[in-house]
């Protein structure tokens, strides 16, 4: 095992990392990287802390311009009794579905609701048969963590025909002990005109 740190990682594919002009040959990379939002909040012209990340009301739009909403590792939100959302996949769909609650509230008249964030826990697999798993009182670890992650994992992704390949995928990795599914899905988000 090689740590670096403070590092510029320059490119990254399934056989290695690059950094700088030097190239690295690996199976598994672990990568842990500071977060910053997107460059685009930058041309906003609202405020952003100091991650780049826009400041946003409890009800998850831009002050000054209620009809814009952030969400995500974009949106910086501090709840009075937690703190600040975490950049998180769970917080990030939490705050889609209140984003699109208080959309259709707007447009129906009535009033916005702020968003709260419920933190459902935290897994990390380590390996084959192996994870963490915590949700409230209760922690898994081993081999049924492993398979909370599993599940967990398929049942987040969009569509049948998603988790249906990735299982497959997943079930063809495990026997083979090979790596598992890579999935990008590609959407056009742009509006119609």
């Amino acid at each position: 095992v090689e740590v670096r740190t403070s590092a510029a990682v320059t490119g990254i594919d399934a056989h290695g990392v690059s950094i700088g002009g030097e190239r690295i040959e690996a199976r598994s990379i672990f990568w842990a990287a500071g977060v910053q939002a997107s460059s685009l909040s930058r041309s906003l012209g609202v405020e952003l802390d100091r991650a780049g990340r826009v400041m946003v009301d409890a009800d998850l739009s831009i002050p000054g311009h209620p009809a814009a909403f952030v969400i995500g590792d974009m949106a910086h939100l501090e709840e009075p009794e937690r703190g600040l959302v975490p950049g998180l996949a769970p917080a990030a769909i939490q705050e889609g579905k209140a984003a699109a609650r208080n959309i259709l509230a707007s447009i129906a008249g009535r009033p916005r609701k702020p968003f709260r964030y419920r933190d459902k826990g935290m897994m990390a697999t380590i390996g084959k048969h192996r994870a963490i798993a915590q949700t409230g009182p209760i922690r898994l670890t081993g081999y049924l963590a492993w398979l909370a992650w599993l599940f967990i994992h398929i049942l987040y992704l969009i569509g049948f025909k998603n988790r249906l390949s990735v299982f497959a995928q997943w079930v063809w990795s495990y026997v083979l002990s090979k790596r598992g599914a890579r999935l990008i899905t590609n959407r056009d988000w742009r509006l119609p005109s």
